[in-house]
């Protein structure tokens, strides 16, 4: 029986979850988590062999959250399940050491896919995932501007590109508006942005987001 733990801010996304794997005979729910102190406790508290995890929780951002978890129990697999389709996101993920990557609308036949196949030991990511993935690993490859920004500053570069106040970013990803301000000016200097317009023409540029939400 593979043991699995949903970690989502969601309820009807958790429950839609808990009856996809309800109908596989071989896996169950054991628990769940609503924010990344619940995904903590879990992990200390229990024995389990996936965890099913939201990168858009409140608090500990997703990548930040995936490096916690390897490093308080390294054997635990990983699925990242998001609302991010862009390649980015899902090779920062793995990088930080999840074994998995899907989006939310992938189809149910693939995530019971995804969690066998990462509870076996293997990796589940898109083609053009492990694409990106090796050509990143090639000498020589090219290193774009953005990949030298941190988790957290990559983080409130897309948000910032979406839109938010540095107000509304501290207040979801629960950080202080000086310690944004401070993200927010590093990131811009990274990528030699002078203003918000600037970042928002980088970040459709290089399919960081989608046109129609910036």
């Amino acid at each position: 029986m593979i043991k699995i733990v949903i970690a989502d801010d969601h309820a009807i996304v958790r429950e839609g979850l808990k009856r996809i794997v309800a109908s596989v005979e071989d896996m169950e729910v054991y628990a769940e988590a609503a924010d990344g102190s619940e995904v903590m406790a879990r992990v200390r508290e229990l024995e389990f062999d996936v965890l099913v995890l939201d990168l858009s929780m409140p608090g500990r951002s997703g990548m930040e959250l995936i490096k916690v978890v390897r490093a308080e129990k390294p054997r635990l697999r990983i699925l990242v399940l998001s609302m991010h389709q862009e390649l980015q996101y899902a090779v920062r993920a793995i990088k930080s050491g999840a074994s998995g990557y899907l989006t939310k609308e992938s189809a149910p036949a693939q995530l019971e896919q995804a969690i066998r196949k990462i509870a076996s030991g293997g990796a589940y990511v898109s083609p053009e995932v492990a694409e990106q993935l090796a050509l990143g690993a090639m000498p020589g490859s090219v290193e774009l501007p953005h990949h030298s920004l941190s988790d957290r500053e990559f983080e409130v570069f897309r948000l910032l590109a979406a839109g938010q106040s540095v107000t509304d970013i501290a207040a979801h990803i629960n950080l202080s508006a000086k310690t944004v301000s401070t993200h927010k000016a590093n990131l811009s200097r990274k990528l030699g942005l002078q203003n918000q317009s600037d970042l928002i023409r980088y970040a459709i540029k290089h399919g960081l987001g989608d046109p129609a939400e910036l």
